[in-house]
């Protein structure tokens, strides 16, 4: 059973520039296919470039909520560009309040619109969340979303249970294999298995044994070893339902045969 990197920035500087050797990477810890994630319309373009040229990788079209001279995408051109066979998803959209202060209501409505994407396409949100968990929860209630991952989960079993409550999926990065993240260790032995997704938000965020280091795709197996041996749970049986678990929820990506 291969492992999906449901998470990653494959345009971004230190692995764009040495795809091939990362790729490989991949293959080699059997990771089959990975989600590269827009933040931005210049990075859509690339994002979507990567994925039109290599069968195994997916994007998502969306703006980050970290700028707000950031270019935007309206609702129509998101659903334009949701049409596209290797789009998958919307985001990384949501909130996020540790880079951001001050009057956020133009974050929100960037957020609203890509909920409205959502919806309209049938394509799972990616959120984003940084000290924002509640208000997050609250608009994605308010708008009434309905299927959405929250990428990167970095928050304690309260949030969790949160999300869950409201259908979500959680994606865990290395964060879970830092000594330093007894809660979100507990909201992810708290998840659900078949809500549970893997990621490396490379080149970011690199898991134990690769803390401090540039991170890809091909790392995203040390985090689920991780998880499965903090779960209690046989590596096999993880990676297998974190793999089906990213096909129900992008259900565009066509399964690969084991």
């Amino acid at each position: 059973m291969h492992l999906i990197d449901s998470h990653c920035h494959l345009n971004f500087e230190g692995l764009n520039n040495r795809l091939d050797e990362v790729f490989a990477h991949m293959r080699e810890k059997e990771v089959g296919q990975a989600l590269a994630i827009s933040v931005s319309r210049e990075s859509f373009a690339e994002v979507l470039a990567i994925a039109e040229q290599y069968p195994h990788i997916y994007a998502t079209v969306g703006i980050h909520p970290d700028r707000q001279d950031a270019e935007e995408f309206g609702l129509a051109e998101l659903l334009t560009h949701a049409q596209h066979p290797k789009v998958v998803g919307i985001g990384e959209t949501g909130l996020d309040y540790h880079w951001c202060s001050g009057d956020l209501a133009w974050q929100h409505e960037r957020f609203a619109t890509h909920i409205a994407a959502s919806k309209q396409s049938g394509l799972p949100l990616v959120i984003h969340t940084r000290k924002a968990a509640d208000d997050t929860l609250r608009l994605l209630a308010e708008h009434q979303a309905e299927q959405a991952v929250m990428h990167c989960f970095a928050e304690d079993k309260r949030v969790a249970k949160l999300a869950l409550d409201m259908g979500f999926y959680l994606s865990f990065s290395g964060i879970v294999t830092f000594k330093n993240a007894a809660d979100v260790q507990e909201a992810a032995r708290y998840c659900p298995l078949d809500r549970l997704l893997v990621e490396t938000d490379s080149p970011f965020l690199s898991p134990v044994p690769y803390r401090g280091k540039p991170n890809e795709p091909a790392y995203v197996r040390y985090t689920a070893e991780f998880l499965a041996q903090l779960r209690g749970e046989d590596f096999e049986t993880l990676a297998h339902a974190s793999t089906e678990n990213f096909y129900r929820l992008f259900d565009k990506v066509p399964p690969l045969a084991n």
